[in-house]
């Protein structure tokens, strides 16, 4: 019996010490930058917009806030909903520029994207109407645009489903859409299988790990049957699919591996995660930092590491 109890308490301390790998560990409250719904990494400096600001705002990699490019010049500190351009993510382009993108959820103002050299700090309006209209007769039934990233030779978009279009999508297309809107090629793919009307996780921002080929995303669930409204905060997880160059000529993409937040750290309890960028990348570890958006006017950031499956 004492044997057994040893062996018994010799695999706890190990499954214990291997479920520490994935933890988290540090979070920063921006109170005064509203409703942060993308995220990147770039040169030791993170990016960050969000859905009703009118800044980009930058950080540097111990979240200082360090400076901000200014995108819009409306009084209030959140752009009023009716004409916010609904900047949902973010995402570095194949020459290091920060794309940023409307969500395309209500015409004509959120059909806005960005680009923005992090460098000079130079920017360009893009208008995406043309874009847009090819997704909605190329099976997306309510556009809502919430991530983005680049891989080698594409760009990848991630459109959000709802209660009421319980659906999301990937769409696979070129490097530089948004300068060749009519002819560059556009491939959607359903991701995940949950199709259930009242528990449905909607996927909310993404990044890409280039050393290992995996798509990372955020994915939140929220009381809301459409894609302009917002609802009650229910959780968030992390969903990581393996060999994604590989996969966007299927008809539907799983993830090889699922991270219930909450139960990783009680302090994810209520809170919608919008995105995830990534800072380092080990063999056996990814170091990530996530953005939240309680819907408050304030955002919250938590750096993680994620132990790889």
């Amino acid at each position: 019996m004492e044997i057994l109890l040893r062996y018994i308490l010799v695999l706890s301390i190990s499954f214990a010490s291997c479920r520490q790998n994935s933890m988290l560990t540090e979070i920063k409250i921006l109170d005064n930058y509203p409703s942060a719904s993308g995220i990147e990494y770039f040169n030791s400096h993170f990016y960050i917009v969000g859905d009703d600001a009118n800044d980009l705002l930058i950080l540097d990699s111990n979240l200082v806030v360090k400076d901000s490019i200014q995108l819009y010049s409306f009084s209030e500190k959140r752009i009023p909903k009716p004409l916010k351009a609904d900047l949902e993510s973010i995402s570095f382009t194949a020459d290091n520029k920060l794309l940023l993108l409307g969500s395309g959820s209500k015409d004509p103002y959120r059909n806005t994207a960005w680009l923005i050299d992090p460098v000079t700090k130079q920017k360009d309006s893009i208008q995406l109407d043309t874009f847009y209209s090819r997704l909605k007769t190329n099976g997306i039934q309510e556009l809502n645009i919430e991530g983005a990233c680049a891989i080698p030779g594409y760009h990848v978009l991630s459109n959000r489903g709802s209660k009421g279009n319980p659906e999301n999508q990937l769409i696979f297309t070129g490097d530089h859409f948004w300068e060749t809107q009519t002819t560059t090629p556009i491939t959607t793919v359903i991701i995940g299988a949950n199709t259930d009307s009242s528990q449905f996780s909607g996927v909310s921002g993404m990044t890409y790990a280039l050393k290992t080929d995996r798509l990372i995303l955020t994915v939140s669930t929220e009381d809301t049957r459409n894609n302009v409204d917002d609802g009650a905060i229910g959780k968030s997880y992390l969903w990581i699919i393996k060999n994604i160059s590989g996969k966007r000529k299927l008809k539907a993409i799983y993830p090889d591996q699922v991270i219930d937040l909450e139960k990783m750290d009680e302090r994810f309890n209520r809170q919608k995660i919008e995105s995830v960028c990534i800072i380092k990348e080990t063999p056996d570890l990814l170091y990530l930092l996530l953005a939240a958006d309680n819907d408050n006017g304030s955002s919250t950031l938590f750096k993680v590491v994620i132990e790889k499956d």
